[in-house]
């Protein structure tokens, strides 16, 4: 009988970790569109659930394991260490969402099954290591790719996919002919379709490495310790993290897409696209992968690359670039562009110059932007905010470390 309601209450705490990993995820899936009105935040908290899901169905399983019996052995998970591991992720996460702050939930569980592993004395530094060395290379790849995109492709981006919106409804239904058909809505351009199906497309793909990468964070323990079947914490840790997203999602949805950043919206598609892919592909090696870090050395290797269109790549080199590089590049390509921020859609659709062959005319060559187009980074971030994010996100992890080291170094659960 014992056993029974120890593995419901370990159930229980599964779900609530799910709940609020949904519910910080969320806004790093679907701010920008929801911040761009491309989607309500019912619209959103559904397609959280349903992607996340299938992430964790595909490649989430790679990561139960790593956490559930790599990082520390298995025999360590009884069913009251795997509440106390959840209770501690819950908790700390709990926090995050509660400032509506999207916390790293990866670093927080990583954190709080090393702090048992330590506590115990049988923390495998091996697949620690391993974990940390991703975690150091995989932004650093953001920052560079989204670098080479920023200089060399994103003014051309910015001018071929124009990603705005029309006053009025996208579709409607109209009942001219015998049968009612699905057309434009008024005012509405294929060039506006195409941009709202991309923000949608691209979120999709961030709730899907979501669930990948972050259903292990409610499930590995009980997993690990057979107490559920890996198909059975699957499901579970999905279904909890798309209840998160339907529900507390909404706090970091308003974070994220209003609050924090007026980011121009094709920015944040660009962010989003080498993030969800990073996410995924650390999640097939088994990485619990942090999207927070991640996307944003994504958004300041973005701002690097565009800020450095204003000098050669010798003169880069040679001289720096005078202060000028910073992230508040990419304020510029919303101001008097037609381009919608994340945070202040703009509803004009601007004209684009093409060329007889197809290319984009009146794109500057690197070189020849003028620096006065740079903005500062206050320009492109509220100060306030951004500083409470970075503070929680550094905190949150921490307490689920110490919390379970202090736990399990004096008291005898494992």
């Amino acid at each position: 009988m014992v056993d029974v309601i120890l593995l419901a209450i370990g159930l229980v705490m599964a779900v609530f970790v799910g709940i609020n990993i949904g519910g910080s995820n969320t806004g790093a899936a679907f701010g920008p569109a929801v911040g761009s009105n491309v989607l309500s935040k019912l619209a959103a908290g559904g397609l959280m659930a349903l992607f996340a899901l299938l992430g964790g169905w595909v490649l989430g399983p790679n990561v139960v394991e790593t956490l559930g019996g790599d990082v520390v052995p298995a025999r360590l998970f009884s069913i009251e260490v795997s509440i106390a591991i959840l209770f501690f992720i819950g908790f700390a996460l709990l926090i995050s969402n509660w400032f509506g702050v999207p916390a790293s939930t990866s670093m927080t569980a990583v954190g709080a099954i090393a702090g048992l592993g330590l506590a115990t004395g049988q923390l495998d530094w091996a697949v620690m290591g391993r974990i940390v060395v991703w975690w150091l290379v995989a932004p650093i790849l953001a920052f560079w790719v989204s670098g080479v995109v920023g200089r060399y492709f994103y003014p051309i981006l910015v001018a071929k996919f124009e990603i705005a919106r029309t006053q009025g409804p996208l579709f409607q239904l109209n009942r001219s002919g015998t049968v009612p058909r699905i057309a434009f809505g008024p005012g509405t351009t294929r060039r506006e379709v195409l941009g709202t199906a991309v923000v949608v497309v691209i979120g999709c793909a961030m709730a899907f490495s979501a669930g990948a990468s972050n259903v292990a964070n409610a499930v590995a323990p009980l997993v690990g310790f057979e107490a559920i079947g890996m198909e059975q914490g699957v499901v579970l840790g999905g279904l909890a993290i798309g209840l998160g997203g339907l529900t507390v999602g909404r706090r970091t949805l308003d974070t994220v897409g209003n609050d924090l950043t007026e980011l121009p919206l094709l920015a944040a598609v660009i962010v989003e696209f080498v993030t969800a892919v990073l996410v995924s592909f650390l999640s097939w090696l088994g990485i619990p992968a942090s999207f927070v870090v991640i996307a944003t050395m994504s958004i300041l290797g973005l701002g690097w690359g565009r800020a450095t269109r204003t000098v050669t790549a010798s003169d880069a080199v040679r001289k720096g670039t005078n202060g000028s590089v910073s992230v508040g590049a990419l304020a510029a390509e919303g101001e008097d562009t037609g381009v919608p921020t994340v945070g202040h859609p703009n509803p004009v659709v601007a004209d684009v110059e093409e060329g007889n062959d197809g290319r984009v005319e009146n794109v500057p060559s690197i070189g020849e932007e003028d620096p006065a187009d740079i903005p500062s980074a206050e320009e492109l971030f509220e100060p306030g905010t951004t500083a409470r994010v970075i503070a929680l996100q550094n905190f949150v992890p921490g307490i689920a470390t110490l919390g379970a080291y202090l736990l399990f170094r004096f008291v005898p659960l494992a």
